[in-house]
């Protein structure tokens, strides 16, 4: 029930009041920024996003002045925490977050509660080179981003299996469940409240609903229950035949990944359609990884990040944001040995170096195409996330 109190709490907030520096005075904001400290809270358990972010604060550093700190989290809603009790401490200045990578339900509690800095993501001066039309930048899990946020990444749902061990993709919940139970203790998720975990919840009930558009409206009480009804049949014949019989679960994604390089599970959701081809080319998988999606599409969406209202370092928090924008920063995490995250980019909008860039990446032999990766399903309304996640931990949760 953490989410559910988190939100109560800030829906008390008062208003705040946003202050400099203005966006749409980019020198003046630059002249602010040299010499400030970002102290930058987020995900810290994947070894290259860390590296990316450590490579992001060497370069804003080298042009811009900025020095970058990574806070590393295991949940952003403890960040969000932070900014509340700071909030209703009275600690308006200088806060001790600076900037957030977040969306869904901890976006829509911080943008809510008026928690936030802004709006200033569509004044960046590389928002000129994003796709806002073709990519969901302008909302996030349902909620409009009214320029609260700055998005840099794109990921979509794929499953990653071993062509040693699968001989074909499995394209639908159903077919995942039929597999499962010829081939029992050979898949499993990580475990909810975990982000991946509480994404494969939402993907399967995505799937298994006929009409899906139901989820893009918060939860009501008076339909919940049959609306999950599908999704806790499905939960039923499945987690018997999950690895270790459903009893435990790998706690992250990467420890999930770690599953399938041990050669314990043969299958795994995957929230970044590169992720395979970048774990092949580090050594964390073998070769034989593919990875495909379903017939009905796969849920969408965009990392963002956001700057908390009392940040005494937002100018150099929007640097940092703008920076990655640039058509240099995306390159490098769109580039599968990397990070292998989507851009945010438009590619009509960028010079000819900068596509050229894009079109010389070698996006490897386990990454589908954009035609491949076929329909984005939209991601639920927040309170969807957070009503199931909770409802997942009493049902399955003691691993009984």
């Amino acid at each position: 029930m953490k989410n559910l109190a988190l939100i109560a709490a800030l829906a008390t907030v008062p208003m705040a009041a946003f202050a400099t520096p203005d966006p749409a005075d980019w020198e003046a904001v630059l002249a602010e920024a040299e010499g400030q400290t970002v102290y930058w809270n987020a995900w810290g358990g994947s070894t290259t996003t860390n590296d990316f972010i450590a490579w992001v604060g060497d370069r804003v550093f080298e042009d811009y002045g900025v020095t970058l700190e990574h806070v590393k989290l295991t949940d952003t809603a403890d960040a969000v925490t932070r900014v509340l009790a700071e909030k209703q401490a009275g600690e308006d200045d200088d806060g001790a977050i600076d900037m957030i990578w977040i969306n869904g339900a901890n976006f829509a509690s911080m943008k809510e509660a008026d928690l936030l800095f802004g709006p200033f993501a569509e004044q960046l001066p590389n928002w000129a080179i994003v796709d806002s039309e073709g990519k969901t930048v302008q909302t996030d899990f349902t909620v409009p981003v009214e320029g609260y946020e700055s998005p840099w990444a794109m990921a979509q749902v794929v499953f990653m299996y071993d062509t040693a061990d699968i001989d074909a993709p499995l394209t639908s919940m159903p077919a995942i469940l039929e597999w499962a139970q010829a081939h029992p203790g050979r898949f499993t998720y990580p475990q909810p409240p975990d982000f991946l975990g509480s994404t494969f919840l939402k993907q399967a009930l995505v799937d298994l609903l006929e009409d899906p558009s139901v989820l893009l409206e918060p939860v009501s009480d008076a339909t919940y229950d049959e609306v999950t009804a599908p999704l806790w049949d499905y939960l039923d014949a499945l987690t018997p035949v999950l690895w270790r019989e459903g009893r435990a679960y790998p706690a992250t994604g990467p420890a999930q990944m770690q599953l399938i390089a041990d050669g314990e599970v043969d299958l795994a959701i995957s929230f970044s359609p590169g992720e395979a081809t970048a774990a092949i080319a580090n050594g964390q998988l073998p070769d034989t990884v593919r990875t495909s999606v379903l017939d009905k599409g796969t849920i969408g969406n965009a990392s963002f990040v956001a700057i908390p209202y009392n940040s005494g370092s937002a100018a150099g928090a929007m640097v940092v944001a703008n920076f990655m924008l640039s058509a240099e920063s995306q390159v490098r995490q769109h580039n599968p040995d990397i990070l292998g995250y989507g851009t945010v980019l438009n590619m009509e909008a960028l010079d000819a170096e900068d596509r050229a860039a894009f079109d010389a990446l070698d996006l490897g032999i386990a990454t589908l195409s954009p035609a491949e990766l076929g329909r984005v399903q939209d991601e639920p309304h927040p309170s969807w996330m957070t009503r199931v996640t909770d409802d997942w931990v009493a049902r399955y949760g003691s691993g009984q």
